[in-house]
């Protein structure tokens, strides 16, 4: 890391792990489009979260992953020094657990969300835009919460009006 003095420090181990948990294992920094690299690495985390009948093991996986996306996304903020920074996508991989929220894991289900959730994320509709100006961790994770929701419900109405199969 380098100070505002141009000195170089050492990243502290809590700051790899944030890194490291923000960039969700270094997918985030894939060359082009980060945030959908993140969305299509949420892909598998909620597939292996989505245990049948157990609707308060996912909903567990989202508020642990919700939660130290917060932490990791405002530490990797003031390590990489730029508020939501490209890297960052950590908030894909919880929004994308929102837009799946009991919504059968079926391979079209799962692409709609895919799709859905990626045009809400980068349309941002209200609140999302707004949200995004929060600061710190809290700010990166909740438009991305808020574009599953909105990704979530296109998603619910979708499957009444046009089943999907599941």
């Amino acid at each position: 890391m380098v100070e505002s003095d141009g000195r170089r420090t050492r990243r502290t181990f809590s700051e790899h792990l944030a890194l490291a948990l923000a960039t969700v294992g270094g997918v985030g920094y894939l060359p082009v489009a980060p945030g959908t690299w993140g969305t299509l690495a949420a892909i598998p985390i909620c597939m292996a979260v989505s245990v049948p009948g157990s609707l308060w093991f996912y909903m567990s996986a989202l508020l642990v992953v919700t939660l130290a996306g917060i932490w990791a996304a405002g530490v990797a903020e003031r390590v990489l020094g730029k508020k939501d920074a490209g890297p960052v996508v950590i908030d894909e991989v919880a929004g994308f657990l929102v837009t799946m929220l009991l919504v059968p894991i079926t391979a079209l289900h799962l692409v709609a969300g895919f799709f859905l959730f990626r045009l809400f994320d980068v349309v941002k509709p209200y609140p999302a835009r707004r949200l995004e100006r929060v600061p710190g961790g809290p700010g990166v994770m909740l438009d991305d919460l808020a574009a599953g929701v909105y990704a979530n419900l296109a998603l619910q109405i979708g499957a009444y009006f046009l089943p999907l199969g599941g």
